[in-house]
């Protein structure tokens, strides 16, 4: 058996305050189990610290890893998604253990994000060459959320919250609009649902891979605007609203995809990621902020072009 992996002191004391001491304890053990299991040893936390607990590691089996713990229902559909992209675009998915929520997934070198790319018109370019023809149907239809059951979750909780009453309403709008949207485009494809800059990693000379999905079916559509959200900027100043302008007048060429649907769905997922804020413990003082946010997606929507 090897050696125990111990974090540093402030790696646990990070764990333990996101995560809480009950997973601290199960990571410990899971991280001994695997690394039998898998022979997994030269771990390195990356301090992600989101949905998973991230671990980058080197498998005797499959080289260059990165070994997640988390809720075993998004470490299923996270490993379901990654199988049936074989590879293609996405990195691979090596093992899992569903019921401990564990996934070993192929390590992306040298992983830079696309975020760090200078250059708007590479990173639109980039997108585009990975969302196109990217889209398969789901072989598991019944393992999978779809996107309008996303929208209309997060509208049915701000409705029961009495302390944020713009926000409810901006996202009641938007169900309204991704339905409306939903009956014009209407495959039910597997989304990766979280198709953004940081999902995006650098694999080699020139060449992207993608990490992460979520896994969600709906139609390819509902993929593109999160990838524009991550381009905003905390202050919404008129050269920024140019700018996303400018990007959602690019990617309608690229992909084929009118500016209305791409402005409506830009709405839709900026209402659901301020709403999720709030669901996830965003504090009264950040509320403005929120709203901002939500409204600045709104007057983009409004914006003749």
């Amino acid at each position: 058996m090897k050696e125990r992996y111990e974090f540093t002191q402030n790696e646990i004391e990070t764990i333990r305050s996101r995560f809480g001491n009950d997973f601290y304890e199960k990571v410990l053990s899971v991280i001994q189990t695997y690394s039998d299991k898998w022979e997994l040893n030269d771990f390195q936390l990356i301090p992600s610290y989101s949905a998973n607990l991230v671990v980058r590691c080197h498998s005797a089996h499959f080289g260059s890893a990165v070994l997640k713990i988390g809720n075993p229902a998004s470490i299923s559909t996270e490993y379901e998604t990654l199988s049936q992209y074989k590879g293609r675009r996405f990195c691979k998915g090596h093992d899992v253990d569903v019921e401990n929520g564990v996934i070993l997934e192929e390590c992306v070198r040298p992983g830079t994000s696309l975020r760090d790319e200078a250059s708007l018109h590479k990173r639109l370019t980039v997108f585009s060459s990975l969302y196109n023809g990217l889209h398969i149907e789901p072989k598991k239809t019944d393992i999978y959320p779809t996107y309008t059951g996303w929208v209309s979750r997060i509208t049915d909780y701000m409705s029961k919250r009495e302390d944020c009453p713009e926000m409810y309403l901006h996202m009641r709008k938007a169900k309204d609009i991704c339905l409306a949207v939903a009956s014009l485009y209407s495959q039910k494809m597997l989304l990766h649902g979280d198709f953004h800059h940081d999902n995006i990693l650098l694999s080699g000379h020139d060449i992207y891979k993608i990490i992460d999905p979520k896994g969600v079916i709906g139609d390819p559509v509902f993929d593109v605007p999160r990838f524009i959200l991550n381009e905003f900027e905390d202050a919404k100043t008129q050269e920024l609203h140019e700018k996303i302008i400018e990007i959602i007048s690019i990617l309608a060429k690229s992909l084929h995809i009118p500016k209305q649907i791409l402005k409506q769905c830009l709405y839709v997922e900026t209402a659901m990621g301020v709403c999720w804020s709030v669901e996830d413990g965003a504090t009264p003082e950040e509320y403005a902020q929120l709203v901002t946010n939500a409204a600045f997606a709104e007057a983009i929507m409004h914006t003749a072009f």
